[in-house]
């Protein structure tokens, strides 16, 4: 083969490859070309933008919180009626947790605290113990119920709570004596309740 053959095959060779190349390059211009036309920057930002927002408030959907909620709710059985029913969050309701052997007027109610006596009162030396089960934590308490004497009766209303209860001839889980003994008052006024410690 001549030199001048080898040149005009040479030639013919990159005319090819340069029509090959540029019908490629058309193809993606004109491609390009046409999504630019279609599409924005804004557009675009705007839909990755409301992709990720969507992302993110997945974990917040409804669903998601009823789970989560029922997931850290403790379930235990409760042991007593009282229990079934009981609270662990208004100590000024009849049916909150530590007050299943209670039979009085709430202190809570009456201007004192679940085992603190009202202002004027004085708390009695001698109580009765109650076996309270707390649904918050699934255990039971002992509850030592002390009554608040020196006053007249607190005019709220009266809760029962009869868990335990035992007749007179056993006065530590009698819940019907007043026990406003050894202070020089035998007038009552309400009652508190004192967690002991653990029954369980």
């Amino acid at each position: 083969m001549s030199q001048s053959d080898v040149s005009a095959h040479s030639g013919a060779r990159a005319e090819k490859d340069g029509t090959a190349h540029s019908l490629l390059d058309r193809t993606i211009e004109r491609l390009t070309r046409h999504v630019a036309g279609h599409s924005s920057r804004r557009g675009l930002l705007g839909r990755v933008g409301a992709w990720v927002t969507f992302g993110a408030l997945i974990p917040t959907l409804p669903v998601e919180r009823a789970s989560a909620a029922q997931a850290a709710k403790p379930k235990f059985k409760a042991p007593t009626p009282f229990a079934a029913d009981a609270q662990t969050t208004d100590p000024t309701a009849c049916n909150y947790w530590r007050y299943c052997a209670i039979d009085g007027f709430l202190c809570a109610s009456c201007g004192g605290g679940v085992h603190s006596c009202p202002p004027g009162t004085s708390p009695s030396p001698t109580s009765w113990i109650g076996t309270c089960f707390n649904p918050g934590d699934g255990q039971s308490y002992l509850v030592a119920y002390r009554d608040c004497c020196g006053q007249d009766a607190c005019s709220q209303p009266l809760c029962v709570g009869t868990e335990g209860d035992q007749p007179s001839y056993r006065p530590q889980a009698n819940n019907d004596i007043i026990w406003c003994f050894g202070i020089g008052a035998l007038i009552y006024n309400c009652s508190t309740s004192v967690i002991v410690g653990n029954a369980s």
